[in-house]
């Protein structure tokens, strides 16, 4: 069972309630303090005592509270009509206590709002919705002039200052979150695309090896059905056998593209003989592959070299998959009767060299200098692996291949 991530309070809370609460903890201490408690020596000029006694303040200040709890419940949903009814409601409770400007405290709502739809609107939406708040605030000012009411501070510039932070704040988190998709949009299309050479890799290195074996044995019984059948039926039996590897292969690859589905099915849906055909390859093959080249009519001679140890699977199947890639071009393209294959197991890495004595400059298989498919394949699994690849003809005639891979600490350690 997994574990549920708890988000932190301040995501918990919705941003409609905190413009409520806000608002209404400004709009409710007023009236707590020259309303409802009893007298004292000070005396405020923005809310006096008398303000809500008229019928009328009195239900213009329930209107506003109106206005702004409704703004606030649909805020999530209906982003733009419930801001302007947050701003309807603040203005109505400043004329219910026959105010001429609005309190910074209670304002702090509008700017809350304002900072909720920079981060989910577009910037057009947003900056039209500062700019309301901006305009409502210019309208006080304004007002104060025409009047020639010039006691005091003015409040507006500050007020004003606090609805570009708050925009501000919002469009920075709008521009984390879509930034953020995108990286993520692109670690998935990487992902995709890595799976898609991945498959690549394995359908070049299983399918077109066995391939080439398979052509060049049944040209070979071709040519000799008629004169020498005994061999002929021998190159038959071994295009039968390169062809139920082919298909093992393929198993494998499926096997491993619907690994979430076998492991839902449970552990009773496949035999052990199915289990032991989606076993990866790995250098341990080898001689088997020296065998099916040696059938082709190429002898490939395996040396190995160093203290023979487990490896991790994914260098045990690059490591196989290069050297399958290689034998195969020098059975279809050298020209060559020998080939060498050298596995070194050395204490921090693995070099593994295939070497033959063809003509060494084709490159329809991908050996060679050229951009076939094969060398191609060849390079990417020895860079996945932080490992060096080389590839081209030898000085005294032919063709080598040579990769390093580093192998982890483990492995040695994990040996002795």
């Amino acid at each position: 069972m997994s574990a549920s991530v708890s988000l932190p309070l301040l995501k918990r809370i919705p941003p409609g309630l905190w413009t409520a609460l806000a608002w209404s903890a400004a709009g409710v201490a007023p009236i707590v303090e020259y309303v409802v408690m009893p007298p004292r020596p000070t005396y405020s000029l923005n809310f006096p005592r008398d303000g809500l006694d008229p019928v009328g303040a009195r239900a213009l200040l329930a209107l506003a509270f109106a206005l702004v709890l409704a703004g606030s419940a649909v805020l999530h949903r209906r982003t733009s009509p419930a801001y302007a009814l947050v701003i309807a409601g603040t203005v109505a409770s400043t004329a219910a206590w026959r105010q001429d400007e609005i309190p910074p405290l209670q304002f702090l709502a509008v700017d809350v709002a304002l900072c909720y739809i920079a981060a989910i609107r577009s910037r057009r939406n947003s900056l039209t919705a500062a700019a309301a708040a901006l305009g409502a605030l210019t309208c006080y000012f304004m007002l104060r002039l025409l009047v020639g009411d010039d006691s005091g501070i003015a409040p507006e510039p500050f007020l004003a200052l606090t609805v570009v932070i708050a925009w501000l704040i919002g469009n920075s988190a709008r521009q984390a979150r879509a930034h953020t998709a995108e990286l993520y949009a692109q670690a998935a299309e990487q992902a995709v695309t890595a799976e898609r050479l991945r498959i690549a890799r394995e359908m070049h290195d299983t399918v077109a090896h066995s391939i080439g074996i398979i052509a060049l044995q049944a040209g070979a019984a071709a040519r000799v059905v008629e004169t020498q059948p005994a061999r002929a039926r021998e190159a038959m039996l071994t295009v039968e056998k390169a062809g139920r590897e082919t298909l093992s292969g393929l198993r494998r690859m499926l096997g491993a593209l619907r690994e979430a589905d076998q492991d839902q099915e449970g552990p009773g849906q496949d035999d052990g003989r199915t289990r032991a055909s989606l076993q990866p390859a790995g250098l341990s093959d080898v001689e088997r592959l020296a065998a099916e080249a040696m059938a082709a009519g190429v002898r490939v001679e395996v040396r190995r070299q160093g203290r023979r140890r487990p490896l991790p699977a994914d260098i045990d199947l690059a490591a196989f998959r290069i050297v399958q890639e290689s034998v195969t071009n020098a059975v279809r393209h050298s020209g060559a009767d020998s080939c060498l294959v050298l596995v070194d197991y050395r204490a921090d890495e693995l070099a593994v060299e295939v070497s033959d004595r063809g003509k060494g400059g084709g490159t329809g298989g991908g050996n060679g200098t050229g951009s076939g498919y094969g060398l191609i394949g060849m390079r990417e699994r020895a860079t996945l692996l932080h490992g060096d690849f080389t590839a081209g003809p030898r000085p005294g005639g032919g063709f080598l291949v040579a990769v390093r891979l580093p192998l982890p600490a483990t492995t040695e350690a994990g040996a002795t």
